[in-house]
Order: structure tokens, then C-alpha cells, then sequence
């Protein structure tokens, strides 16, 4: 039951006040009672012996809307401590506001020049507001650069958080109005991604990304053939735990330039995970919630489709460093099957089935994420490792990345010329030998170590188990009559390499090659 506080109350009137209270009051002393205070103005010790009596007679009694004065009133007493107690929020309009930045579960508009407010798509979100600006605080405390909430505010039906961002652009109103500058914040989003996944964030301070995404693959099961949503489940079980920072809604309306300082907003999405969580949720963002409908991302960002493959292939390549078209798939393939998940839940939840265009962008993210399931093993990757299928076809790819992962520390044309012989014997061989006359993966894994600076290349796989260095050295003393055709790329690679090691383990083939460089 509700009361509407007016007014003065004090000696004159409080026991008019209690008898109109009392004689209202429900029989049940358990039923909830709320005082609305927007237009109680003062308020005396009468007033107040009166409201502890109906706290003392219907415990679940709730004070909302008090004015500051009226409010210090109540904490001086110490009824915010006895009672839930809330302050009256100031009233903002967003009429005529420049919409500035979109995120899962709000948008954010600027209220003036210094400004802006984010509007919580929950009505009741105070809960929310409070989360978020715990959340917001603690990753500026771990180093992430963001704005903080000052106040919060009565936005129509709902609430905001105001922030000040003076004078702020988000990358996306950037690159839709100066598109020669996409590289410059390719750059910075990229820099800060990276600062994000790079925070370790104590136990139990977020919530763990993987739990969540659990859920959509079970909620899924009921949605696809049998066996496609066992083995999504088990892609989502088998991710590891990783207690670094994601964001979890990062995109360029939530990246802000403000003078020369790059901010992070919209943090209510922040958890732990693996970054194949975020890059499902950047792959959505610029491509995969406009492969049905292209206006989609036009509405959302503010620049086109092209615009926004141009900047997840860009971002997805500086991230990584390598422009390898075969590691760049392998983690656009792992991201789309999370990201797929999200939508087609998210879009079901939302109605999707019962309109024919909801139906038809189900569809063909269903399509696109049974085809990926059947050639997926993984959901993880790394940032050092390219999963690959072992065909000789694909020996280019490989050799690409290995090539280019090289370059980039600076290893002399002289030793990337021999690692590159050396990489396509192993590789060959497994491609020739190690599934046939089926078709498997192959992982290779790079590695740096210093002092001495070495480069170990490893190569993983499934297939039969097969120790190459057990293979005698041919005799190249021998004429060309004489010796056995065969033998000579294993040969060659162990008078290249510095050093070779090979070991069987959990149905594994896992061979190394070292250089010093």
C-alpha cells in the first residue's frame, strides 16, 4: 500500500496523519508499505515518532522520493539504517539529446556540453546503476580509463547515470565523419582492448562470462538437430576459466575521445573470460547482427556494412599482429559460433520466430553456426598458436603465418629462410601421413625465448603415433644409384634446427623444432 507524503508534518498535524495512516494500514503486518515523500517539504520528531510506529507495526515500510533536507533529516536519526530510505532523483529530459552511444542494456544521450546520461532500458535499474557504478569503479582502479557516475537521475519511466565527458566523440561518429582516420582508431581500440585483456581481476569481483554463455548453448539445445547442440555445449564447457577482464560489449560508440583521452564506457557488461567471449560480441557488433537486414549497423553505428567488416578485419589483424588470412579465420570461425549462439537466443527470446523476418535471420545464422559446428574442436585460441586443417593445400597459410609471426621479432631473412624448409617437411608430412586417408588439425604453435633468443616452432596433432627422429639418417656418402628415395626432409630439418624433440602424450604427436636466432 501506498501513501503520499504533503507538506509539513509536525506537532500540529502528526496525529491527524497517523489516524488517516493507521486507519488505512493493511490487516497483514507483513504486506508492504511505502511513503512517497516527492511532496513532504519538513518534517518534525512528531512526524517522525509517527512513521517508527508504523515501522514498528509493518516492518516491510519503505520511504522513496525525499528531498536532501528531509533526507539528512532521516540519516541524522538513523532511520536510513532501520529502513530502506530513497532520495528523490532529479528529473532529466532527453528530448532533442544527441544519442551518443548504444549498449546492451541502455543509451546514452548528451544532456549539454560537459554532459551525458545513460538511459537504462530497465525501468526499475537502480539495482543496475548501482552495479554498474561498482563495476566502473573497480576497473578504474585496475587501470582501465573510464568516466564515473556523479549522479543519478528520473529519466521518464526509467533512470540514468550522469557522467561528465566534456566535449566527447565516440570512434563511431569519427569514423562515420572523418572515414580517412580508421586506422588512427583501429589503433586506439585496439590498444585499449588489449590493456582490458590484459587486466587480471581479482576473485569474485565480476561475473564469469562462461557461465553465462553455458546457458545460451543449453537454452540452444532445444533449437538445434541433436548431436550439433551436444557439441556446442561442450565447446562452451570445455573453455577454460580465465579470470582477465573482458568487456563484453565493445564497440566504437563505446569508446570516447574526450581532448586527447581515449575513455571507456557502458560498463555494466564487465566480466572474466576468455577473449573468444568478447571478439563473438565485436563480430556481432560490426557484421553479424547486419548479415540479414545491412541497415542494421547503419542505424546502430552510424557507417555502413563495408564500414564495419573494413574495421573488424582491421582491428582483428592489429590485435593478433598478422595479416595470415588462416589464423584471422580461425578466430573470426570460433568468435561466429558464440556470437551466433547469443543472437539466435537473443532474437527467439525477443519474438524472432513469430514474424517471417525474424524467421529468416534465425535462419541463416542457424545455417552459418551448424556449418562451423562441424568442423570445430575448439573454442580457444592463442595468440602464438594457428589450427589448421593438415592438408598440403594449406601449407601456404602455414607458412605465412610463420613467416610473418618471424618478421615481426626481427629473425634475420637468413634463419626464416631455413625455419621456412624446416616447416614444410614437418607439415607435409603430417598432412601426408598422420590422418590418412582421413583429413585432421594441426596446430602449430611459435614461441620466443631469450638468452640465448630462440624460436621453437611445435607442431600438434591427433593422428597415428609416429616419432620421426626415430627414422635412420639416409647416407648422402652414397651415389644417387645407391641411395633410397625417401628420408631426406626429416634429414634436412635436423641439420637445419638446433634442436628437435618429439613426445606422445594424451593421444597426441607433439613435435618441436628450435633455432637459435
Amino acid at each position: 500500500m501506498k501513501f503520499d507524503l504533503k507538506g509539513r508534518i509536525d506537532s500540529i498535524n502528526a496525529s491527524e496523519f497517523e489516524k488517516e495512516i493507521f486507519d488505512s494500514l493493511p490487516d497483514d503486518e507483513q504486506s508492504p508499505v511505502v511513503l512517497n515523500a516527492e511532496n513532504l517539504e519538513f518534517i518534525s520528531s512528531a512526524g517522525l515518532r509517527v512513521i517508527l510506529h508504523i515501522k514498528q507495526t509493518h516492518p516491510n515500510l519503505k520511504i522513496v522520493g525525499v528531498n536532501s533536507d528531509v533526507y539528512e533529516i532521516l540519516d541524522m536519526v538513523g532511520f536510513t539504517e532501520i529502513m530502506t530510505v530513497e532520495k528523490a532523483y532529479r528529473v532529466v529530459s532527453i528530448e532533442g539529446c544527441e544519442e551518443i552511444g548504444r549498449g546492451a542494456n541502455g543509451t546514452i544521450y548528451r544532456i549539454d556540453r560537459d554532459n551525458v546520461v545513460k538511459v537504462y532500458n530497465n525501468a526499475d535499474a537502480l539495482a543496475d546503476i548501482q552495479h554498474e557504478r561498482e563495476v566502473a569503479k573497480l576497473a578504474l582502479i585496475l587501470g582501465i580509463p573510464t568516466a564515473l557516475s556523479y549522479d543519478v537521475v528520473k529519466v521518464g519511466d526509467s533512470y540514468g547515470s550522469v557522467f561528465e565527458l566534456l566535449n566527447a566523440r565516440s570512434f563511431s561518429k569519427i569514423i562515420a565523419n572523418e572515414p580517412e582516420k580508421i586506422d588512427w582508431c583501429v589503433d586506439e581500440y585496439v590498444k585499449m582492448l588489449k590493456k582490458i585483456h590484459s587486466t587480471v581481476v581479482p576473485s569474485g569481483k565480476l561475473p564469469d562470462m562462461k557461465e553465462t554463455a553455458v546457458s545460451w548453448a543449453e537454452f540452444m539445445k532445444d533449437y538445434l538437430p541433436d548431436e550439433a547442440g551436444k557439441k556446442l555445449c561442450t565447446l562452451m564447457n570445455n573453455i577454460p576459466h580465465d579470470d582477465h577482464m573482458i568487456h563484453g560489449d565493445y564497440h566504437t560508440k563505446n569508446l570516447e575521445l574526450t581532448a586527447d583521452e581515449v575513455l571507456l564506457i557502458d560498463m555494466d557488461t564487465l566480466a572474466v573470460g576468455h577473449p573468444v567471449f568478447e571478439f563473438a560480441s565485436i563480430y556481432n557488433a560490426f557484421v553479424g547482427f547486419s548479415e540479414y537486414d545491412h541497415e542494421i549497423i547503419k542505424k546502430f553505428q552510424g557507417f555502413d556494412r563495408e564500414k564495419g567488416i573494413e574495421f573488424w578485419n582491421k582491428s582483428l589483424s592489429k590485435y593478433f599482429g598478422t595479416n595470415c588470412k588462416a589464423k584471422l579465420k580461425e578466430v573470426e570461425d570460433k568468435a561466429r559460433i558464440v556470437g551466433y549462439t547469443r543472437m539466435i537466443r537473443r532474437s527467439i527470446r525477443r519474438g524472432g520466430l513469430e514474424t517471417e523476418s525474424g524467421k529468416a535471420e534465425i535462419a541463416l545464422w542457424k545455417d552459418e553456426l551448424l556449418q562451423l559446428l562441424e568442423k570445430t574442436d575448439s573454442l580457444v585460441f592463442n595468440v602464438n598458436e594457428l589450427e589448421i586443417e593438415a592438408v598440403k593445400e594449406n601449407l601456404s597459410d602455414v607458412q605465412d603465418y610463420v613467416t610473418g609471426y618471424l618478421e615481426q621479432v626481427n629473425c634475420p631473412k637468413k634463419q626464416i629462410m631455413q625455419i621456412s624448409v624446416a616447416v614444410e617437411e614437418i607439415f607435409v608430412n603430417i598432412s601426408s601421413y598422420a590422418y590418412a586417408p582421413e583429413i585432421g588439425r594441426v596446430i602449430v604453435r611459435i614461441e620466443i625465448s631469450q638468452q640465448p633468443l630462440t624460436v621453437s616452432i611445435t607442431f600438434i596433432d591427433h593422428g597415428v603415433q609416429y616419432d620421426p627422429l626415430k627414422k635412420a639418417d639416409p647416407d648422402v656418402t652414397l651415389s644417387a644409384e645407391n641411395r633410397d628415395i625417401g628420408g631426406l626432409g626429416i634429414f634436412m630439418t635436423k641439420q637445419i634446427m638446433d634442436d628437435i624433440s618429439y613426445e606422445y602424450v594424451d593421444g597426441k604427436n607433439i613435435l618441436t623444432l628450435k633455432k637459435d636466432i
